[in-house]
């Protein structure tokens, strides 16, 4: 059977001119919002609801694909709005007056036993590999980023917690998730306490949450990686080329490069540029946050990373860490701060524990006021296939029961979308694009995104009143590129043979892989992506009231920093959740001083059949896990909304696998 690769890359872009106009904090107190990450409990948080302004023009989605004419006309119709002021949603932390520090005391008295912290206890918890978006269950491992982020807001008001001893490994995440860390990591040091980092491998993103941190060691054999960013992009027209396989192609987009990856055999000059582009908005952002950190000029950072530096001692000599010592040097420095006698242990609480201590026992519970939290974290499928495991992909299916529930459900008076996906299934995305707009004439919607939300992960988001991004989130790519693999010479060389017999006259333009197209037949297929690119090109310019021809300048493919999306359009703010949550009540006519109470909708299941379906995916799943695989390779799932794999891989985490796993992960991600 012939292979069908169609890649789109839907997207929103510009919302009309902005203007942007100095404006100052009007409030004295803080905007405390709470949020249910665990079980029943809820998540609070202070925000100073400092104020920017843009000029933004709003306009009703429209379910039908729109004409540049029709585009232009309600160009012409739409009122401009006034000024839009969006609150920073920055942390201001308060410290608890008598009778509030006597209510958290009473509480923690009747805690249950496995929420108990001893007094002067320090927090220790361990960053390390990849850390999941999504709120993890009980029965689950890994790194959760609403639980570190929660555990860090606890403890910064629990009277228990004397600071906070992190210990920083390797990071595959997204450089969206480390930013949101490091904002954390500098709200809790408002409180007054300390907080210690700990570095056995310095890499750039190791390195970046370290700095943020109070003080920052290092064992004398630690590695230091300060070398600089790189981005690799591999090419299989070589390997098809030897072993007879011809990709046709067709490209949409002169910026989109996953049908680079299946006929080009080196990178092309707009794919060079989007990428070196990408490149000196991460270094750069690099730069300016280790030397507001660390009290450096931009240039001395900058020129140190142009020494090549592996020795830790010169991190030590240039200021940039506090000292060198072992973990366990750093425990007794830390007993002698706290007064702990030598022979006694260091009192500590670890990540796991600490995650069950609920918000409420610490006073921080929200108020009567709900914003629903829709987490929407992975590749994007229609419905469920045999791969999925809970929490791993979007199930458009799974998730618009989700949004519906939060649309019918009255005491939500705003809701917010977590988004982190590279995109995948075009269908899946517009089916909840429908859903997300839905919601949004109902109650006021916000987009937050984390690591990546492109092509099919910024179609959700267009979808949304309001998008808030990260300054390094990987968005835009609007662009299609569709493909079909041609055989015959691969055949020829096996000595396999394959005829076809059909009726209609383009019944084999995607079944007869044994043979080049016919000239009407590529003629029809390039016709048919030009026309999916116009779709998605214009309801993207609808959804963000701008003209196609603007939209255009910024769609063809093209990935963009949250940075650089904002300056053009395809974004309102930057800022993390709680930006995006001070938004939503603004929006909701919240007052930006009162509690709003923060429910996760997308909660993880601990059911006993979805506990048992990961061990079997694992164990006696096998079977059906290649058969999978091998479906994935043989039969498409038609248009797809996908971010080019590359670029998700080494520019939003950093693989540590071997070339070859690389390569095959990438051709395995351009298939789907």
């Amino acid at each position: 059977m012939a292979k069908l690769l169609i890649l789109h890359a839907p997207q929103v872009v510009f919302s009309s001119s902005r203007s942007l106009v100095s404006a100052t904090a009007l409030y004295r107190r803080p905007l405390l919002v709470n949020s249910k990450f665990t079980s029943s409990d809820s998540h609070s948080t202070h925000i100073a609801p400092r104020l920017r302004s843009r000029r933004f023009s709003a306009r009703a989605f429209d379910d039908s694909p729109a004409s540049s004419a029709e585009l232009e006309k309600s160009q012409q119709e739409q009122p401009r709005e006034g000024v839009e002021e969006y609150p920073t949603g920055e942390m201001v932390y308060e410290d608890r007056n008598v009778w509030e520090s006597f209510v958290v005391k009473f509480r923690m008295l009747f805690a249950y036993p496995w929420q108990r912290v001893r007094k002067g206890s320090v927090l220790t918890m361990t960053l390390r590999g990849q850390i999941s978006d999504q709120l993890k269950s009980r029965f689950t491992s890994g790194l959760s980023l609403p639980q570190i982020s929660e555990n860090l807001v606890k403890a910064a008001y629990d009277p228990r917690i004397a600071g906070v001893y992190l210990h920083i490994e390797p990071l595959s995440c997204g450089w969206g998730k480390v930013e949101e860390i490091r904002r954390h990591i500098l709200d809790f040091k408002k409180s007054g306490k300390f907080i210690v980092g700990y570095i056995n491998i310095c890499g750039l993103k190791e390195y970046y949450l370290g700095c943020s941190c109070s003080e920052l060691y290092a064992p004398p054999s630690a590695y230091s990686f300060l070398y600089g960013l790189t981005v690799q992009a591999s090419f299989l027209g070589g390997v098809f080329e030897k072993v007879g396989i011809e990709p046709q192609v067709q490209r949409i987009g002169k910026y989109k490069s996953a049908g680079d990856q299946l006929a080009r055999k080196s990178i092309s000059e707009e794919n060079y540029e989007m990428l070196s582009v990408l490149l000196d908005n991460i270094y750069a952002n690099w730069l300016d946050g280790v030397s507001d950190s660390t009290g450096k000029k931009r240039e001395d950072v900058e020129s140190f990373i142009n020494q090549g530096v592996y020795e830790i001692e010169k991190l030590k000599e240039e200021g940039l860490i506090k000292d060198i010592r072992y973990d366990d040097e750093v425990i007794s420095m830390l007993k002698e701060r706290l007064g702990v006698e030598k022979d006694k242990k260091l009192p500590t609480v670890d990540y796991k524990k600490y995650s069950g201590v609920k918000k409420s026992t610490l006073g921080l519970s929200g108020g009567r006021d709900q914003i629903a939290i829709i987490r929407a974290g992975g590749s994007i499928s229609r419905v469920k296939g045999p791969l999925s495991t809970p929490g791993s992909s979007i199930v458009a299916e799974q998730l618009i029961e989700k949004i519906r529930s939060v649309r019918e459900n009255k005491k939500y008076k705003a809701a917010v979308i977590r988004i982190d996906s590279p995109g995948g299934d075009a269908l899946a995305s517009d089916l909840m694009w429908r859903e997300i707009k839905l919601l949004a004439e109902a109650k006021p919607v916000v987009a937050s995104m984390s690591d990546v939300a492109a092509s099919g992960g910024y179609y959700m988001a267009m979808a949304a009143n309001t998008i808030v991004a990260e300054n390094l989130t990987l968005t835009g790519s609007i662009g299609v590129v569709t493909a079909r693999f041609t055989l015959a010479k691969l055949y020829e060389k096996i000595g396999f043979n394959k005829e076809t017999i059909s009726r209609g006259k383009y019944a084999e333009l995607l079944g007869a892989e044994e043979r080049p197209f016919k000239p009407e037949e590529a003629e029809l297929f390039g016709k048919s992506a030009q026309h999916a690119y116009q779709l998605f090109r214009n309801k993207a310019a609808l959804s963000r009231s701008m003209p196609v021809d603007k939209m255009e300048e910024v769609a063809q493919g093209r990935v963009w920093t949250g940075k650089d999306a904002h300056s053009r359009g395809l974004v309102d703010a930057l800022g993390g959740l709680s930006r995006a949550i001070a938004i939503a009540k603004q929006k909701a006519n919240i007052p930006l001083d009162k509690k709003v109470t923060l429910v996760e909708v997308s909660r993880p299941s601990t059911s006993l059949p979805d506990i048992l379906s990961g061990i079997g995916s694992s164990v006696i799943g096998v079977d059906r896990t290649l058969k999978g695989l091998l479906d994935e390779l043989t039969v498409s799932e038609g248009v797809q909304a996908r971010m080019d794999g590359i670029m998700f891989q080494q520019l939003g985490r950093d693989s540590l696998a071997s070339p070859i796993i690389d390569l095959l992960k990438d051709y395995l991600s351009s298939l789907r």
